[in-house]
């Protein structure tokens, strides 16, 4: 039933909807780490602010991926084999991230730390590029024959929708990361990650704003999802200017899911559009699993999504206090503890 095909739609939304604006502050701090701060006591104060959540906001972009495979193969396989180059170095993206937290604090000298906070930076730019330029490419299309196959050569991806969803994202994550981090640091910090979003919030939108507006030329009733994401971007504004920052990290996740909602609700029954054909249009119904499929992972969803929902609540608030630059000693060798 395209029933079943569309719920799972509206969770796959869902879940990159929650990619975004976790991992989304997280990929924004990285960014952050050369720029905003000085001393490598301010560059551990940022890496503390996310140190206990990171990996864990990035199982919603592994769920994502994984319930696309499962529930809509056709999809997965055209999106993933047109997409290659730009998912290749996203992942080689993510690879720098992942390796550059973990690493930095290895070394002692000023080269090898400066090197992975670079490393860090690049990777998180490159993850929120790629991934904003994915979601916008699969909501506008690519030029796919009757197989579901690109045509037009491996950089036939390569358009204005690419960019614009990509620079989005980079604009998206840096906002999210610096309103995150005057909700999670004081003193000097905080002040700088407060005037750095005033300055940043409505240009570092722009390349997002665009792509939602385009779902406006699919069905016209999207004009007013697309003008309640804008308001709440404007109240984001005036959030971050009062320094009401929890009302501001609220209004701009608003902001995001309004605008994810209109572009794929500007997209459906299609999952995949063919600028070339629309006949050659993977859809809900012609790129989704069985039914029998669907339902199996629907159960397994209702049980295991509360239970993650839950336990990330739990660390969230475990970790809910400030960090200030008091709160972090000196750097100091640890001795080695084995015997020879």
């Amino acid at each position: 039933m395209e029933i079943l095909a569309t719920i799972w739609f509206v969770l796959i939304i869902v879940l990159w909807t929650g990619y975004l604006f976790l991992d989304g502050f997280d990929l924004g701090v990285g960014m952050l780490m050369p720029l905003l701060s000085r001393t490598e006591r301010q560059k551990r104060v940022l890496l503390n602010t996310i140190g206990p959540t990171w990996d864990g906001n990035e199982v919603w972009l592994i769920t994502a991926a994984g319930a696309t495979f499962a529930a809509f193969p056709h999809w997965y396989a055209s999106l993933f084999s047109a997409l290659y180059i730009p998912l290749t170095l996203c992942l080689l993206a993510l690879i720098f991230r992942a390796v550059s937290i973990e690493y930095r604090g290895k070394g002692h000298s000023q080269a090898w730390k400066s090197f992975w906070t670079w490393a860090m930076a690049v990777g998180s730019a490159g993850i929120a590029f790629f991934v904003g330029a994915m979601l916008a490419i699969t909501s506008t299309g690519l030029p796919l024959n009757d197989n579901g196959d690109l045509i037009g050569g491996a950089f036939a991806w390569a358009g204005w929708p690419a960019v614009f969803g990509g620079l989005g994202g980079i604009g998206f994550a840096l906002v999210h990361g610096l309103i995150f981090l005057g909700l999670k640091t004081r003193g000097d910090m905080r002040e700088k990650a407060q005037r750095w979003a005033r300055r940043l919030l409505l240009p570092g939108s722009i390349g997002f704003l665009i792509w939602f507006g385009l779902s406006i030329t699919h069905r016209t009733w999207l004009a007013a999802v697309v003008l309640a994401a804008v308001v709440a971007l404007v109240a984001a504004y005036f959030a971050v200017r009062s320094g009401a920052e929890k009302a501001a990290f609220v209004l701009h996740g608003i902001y995001l899911a309004a605008g994810l909602f209109a572009v794929f609700a500007g997209a459906y029954p299609n999952v995949l559009p063919s600028t070339l054909d629309s006949a050659n249009s993977l859809t809900i119904a012609s790129a989704s699993s069985e039914d029998y499929t669907l339902t199996v992972m629907l159960v397994v969803t209702v049980i295991c999504l509360p239970i993650i929902i839950g336990y990330q609540i739990f660390s969230y608030r475990m970790f809910l206090g400030r960090i200030a630059e008091t709160h972090i000693p000196e750097a100091h060798r640890v001795p080695v503890a084995i015997r020879s």
